[in-house]
């Protein structure tokens, strides 16, 4: 029985006589995932076939080839696995508050499950279908551990607010997850079949951004990158996490942004490991607080990627000092081309374009910079906004709108001391990397990188 708690109702209507349909989104997997559970689960209840459906559109808050690709690849795998359960998946394209009703009516479909996501886009989808059909529609939390409606009913402040929230809910949210069985109800005809290679040929999306090599997409490759990270790097990611010379991170949140590995089996995973305990109480304050505050941003507060979304006192010190001469001011070509005169920054600039994943450490004093080399905080956060969803892997996340907005203006931070142009936003040094990094190596690597791959 899957806890209702991570369940809420988008659209409450009698139910019809007809199969279950899994819109999958933001989960993309067939393990660990408490959206299909539930419709499995639903499906059998009313001894109805299952399927799943994946709505896909070319454009997409400015991903290009290499997050198509790799979503595609995962998608791909999740077919042939779902496949093997008895449980068709149909690929539609167009847009999902389109073809989805459509879908639904011509499939006769009785109910509908989706899995959430507190994306203002993704919302306004769910919206519109739901008005458009007239079956159950359900939402299922198969992203979070604790369901984002569940941990706060509010915007929180920051971590130490919604901290304790989370913690209290853990025991119960934090579960062994069953095993997806075989669906013992077959669908009433065969599903299309789909050719993987024809969609990526077909797609429309930004081709300059070349997909990425060293990091292999999919369920297992995600698995695998876990239990490489437990025996590998865990043990020293507490002291040597925020060194981006070192290999300390997890390189999981590729993996997690697509929804190819679950949150809670890293969690479970992790626990489980025999690394010290604060080497996981580090990662952990990661992966699940970290996280589920950036959910909490996007789900509660709409202007998650505009100034209006700061906090007042950061919109206020922000304004106070528009006016301040910048030291140095560049277009977003020229940010985007990594043509600063700082070496460091047009190293982390390299790295992400070359490779799709910036060291997270470099990602605050990337986005730092781009505040102050900017005419203003909404030229910056533009800018910040444009290149990471083009370029990371994990971009269009909530952790990554979270994150950009902590560098540029003050979101889930204090106030420090008073400085030109940043006021009284958190500032990072050149100066202070030298004394955390060795910068020279972290550069020659992100050089090393890029032309090693190409770039």
């Amino acid at each position: 029985m899957i806890l209702q708690s991570r369940i809420r109702i988008l659209k409450d209507f009698p139910a019809s006589n007809g199969p279950v349909a899994y819109w999958m989104s933001r989960d993309q997997r067939s393990e660990d995932n408490w959206a299909l559970l539930y419709a499995q689960e639903t499906a059998i209840e009313r001894g109805q076939p299952l399927c799943v459906i994946f709505s896909l559109r070319d454009e997409f808050l400015g991903a290009a080839m290499r997050q198509y690709t790799f979503m595609l690849r995962g998608l791909e795998e999740t077919s042939g696995t779902l496949e093997r359960k008895g449980i068709p998946f149909f690929l539609l394209r167009g847009k999902a508050e389109e073809e989805i009703p459509r879908f639904v009516e011509k499939q006769n479909v009785g109910v509908l499950v989706t899995d959430f996501d507190p994306l203002r886009i993704k919302r306004e989808w769910k919206e519109k279908v739901a008005q458009r059909i007239r079956i159950p529609f359900f939402e299922v939390d198969a992203h979070n551990i604790v369901a984002c409606w569940q941990a706060s009913d509010k915007k929180e402040y920051g971590a130490y607010t919604i901290r304790p929230k989370i913690n209290r809910l853990l025991p119960e949210f934090m579960e062994e997850f069953p095993e997806l069985g075989g669906h013992p109800i077959p669908w009433p005809h065969e599903a299309p079949e789909i050719n993987w290679q024809d969609v990526r040929r077909s797609l429309k999306a930004d081709s300059s951004v070349g997909k990425v090599s060293w990091l292999k997409p999919g369920a297992s490759a995600g698995s695998g990158m876990l239990r490489d990270f437990i025996e590998n790097r865990l043990a020293v990611y507490k002291e040597a996490r925020n060194d981006p010379t070192s290999k300390a991170q997890s390189n999981l949140s590729p993996y997690l942004h697509f929804g190819q590995l679950s949150a809670q089996r890293v969690a479970l995973e992790i626990m489980k490991s025999s690394a010290p305990r604060a080497a996981k109480d580090a990662f952990l304050e990661e992966l699940i607080i970290r996280r589920e505050l950036a959910d909490n941003l996007c789900f509660y507060e709409p202007r998650y990627d505009s100034v209006e979304g700061f906090p007042e006192w950061a919109r206020k010190t922000l304004n106070d000092h528009r006016m301040d001469p910048r030291p140095y001011l560049y277009s977003i070509e020229e940010f985007e081309q990594a043509r600063t005169h700082d070496e460091l920054w047009n190293a982390a600039q390299i790295q992400m374009a070359a490779k799709g994943k910036m060291h997270g450490y470099m990602r605050m004093y990337w986005a730092k910079k781009i505040l102050e080399w900017s005419e203003s905080a909404q030229e910056a956060l533009r800018t910040a906004v444009y290149l990471n969803d083009k370029y990371e892997l994990d971009g269009r996340d909530p952790s990554g709108y979270a994150g950009i907005a902590w560098s540029i203006g003050g979101l889930h931070d204090r106030a420090w001391g008073e400085r030109p142009v940043s006021g009284k936003i958190r500032y990072l040094s050149y100066e202070g990397c030298k004394r955390k990094f060795d910068v020279d190596t972290y550069v020659n690597i992100c050089f090393g990188e890029a032309n090693a791959l190409n770039m």
